[in-house]
């Protein structure tokens, strides 16, 4: 029997103009992008509409859009009767995740985004750092880099994203000496990425207080599937395992590479992408070939799914 596998994206994915044909044609994602507006205290179904782009990309915008992109799209798949038999984010995506499996309530987890972008963007603002793309190195490799390059200023593997990309952050010193080290070690792209702040980084502390808080405040269910945490690669169903792996997760490396192994290990045929863009479903592609991947971020997405 196949099983289907929910794949919810992180920043980057957004994009002007993200669910807009949604809200048009849909009373469910209008009502969403009002409770959302409510909860944000601001118009951001206009942000997420109309822009501009330099506001979308604005960590405390960025997250909340995102969150409620995949949102309407996880309520409409299940007006469809498409559920997830197991479900993962990156990033941000994993709350977006857990709303599809049922674990989170759709304002009350909003209302943890919220904090966790503003955090996110202020600990930016106060620890300024970066990021850089590496493809073509080892993970041992990678870590490595990053441990020679500490010397000089924060840098650690953040995002395992497939078997040859990794995405380290840090320190504009650390993350510079890191890339510099993993050319001389013959990485065949280095690249730094175009971020407001060193995320899944020790610089990303002064966001961890008031997260923390809002998490602990958080009710969390028993998730109708397996949720894969990006800091284990695991599947995950205790509430309170849950909302420990968010908290540890604003620090730590998001496993994507190892979440998506475990997930086509315990059976995953079939991968929809719920939210904009198809940026996780490529990456899958990279980590097994034979894979199948969907994008579900659209009217005209959803009208082709079968």
């Amino acid at each position: 029997m196949s099983k289907i596998a929910f794949l919810c994206p992180g920043q980057a994915s957004q994009v002007v103009g993200m669910g807009k044909d949604l809200y048009e044609a849909f009373p469910q994602a209008k009502l969403r992008f009002a409770q959302a507006d409510e909860v944000m205290g601001k118009a951001l179904s206009r942000v997420c509409f109309e822009g501009p782009e330099t506001l979308l990309r604005q960590t405390r915008f960025t997250q909340p859009a995102l969150f409620v992109h995949s949102a309407v799209v996880a309520d409409l798949l299940a007006e469809r009767e498409i559920k997830p038999d197991m479900a993962a984010g990156h990033s941000l995506g994993e709350y977006s995740a857990l709303y599809a499996a049922g674990a989170v309530a759709f304002e009350a987890a909003l209302k943890v985004v919220k904090v966790r972008g503003q955090g996110m963007q202020m600990a930016g603002e106060a620890n300024p750092g970066t990021m850089a793309a590496v493809m073509g190195l080892e993970e041992a490799q990678i870590r490595e880099v990053c441990r020679v390059a500490a010397n000089v200023g924060v840098v650690q593997p953040a995002n395992f994203n497939s078997p040859d990309q990794v995405v380290i952050s840090g320190s504009v010193l650390g993350v510079r000496k890191a890339m510099e080290l993993a050319k001389e070690a013959g990485a065949k792209l280095v690249k730094e990425l175009v971020v407001s702040g060193a995320f899944h980084s020790p610089l990303m502390e002064p966001a961890r207080e008031s997260l923390f808080a809002a998490l602990d405040e958080l009710f969390i269910r028993t998730p109708l599937c397996p949720v894969y945490a990006n800091v284990s690669a695991a599947s995950v169903t205790g509430p309170e395992q849950i909302r420990s792996l968010l908290k540890d997760q604003l620090l730590s490396p998001v496993l994507w590479a190892q979440s998506m192994a475990a997930m086509l290990a315990a059976g995953a045929t079939k991968f929809i992408e719920v939210g904009p863009g198809n940026v996780l479903t490529g990456l899958l592609k990279r980590i097994d070939k034979n894979a199948s991947g969907l994008a579900a971020g659209t009217v005209g997405d959803l009208e082709k799914l079968p």
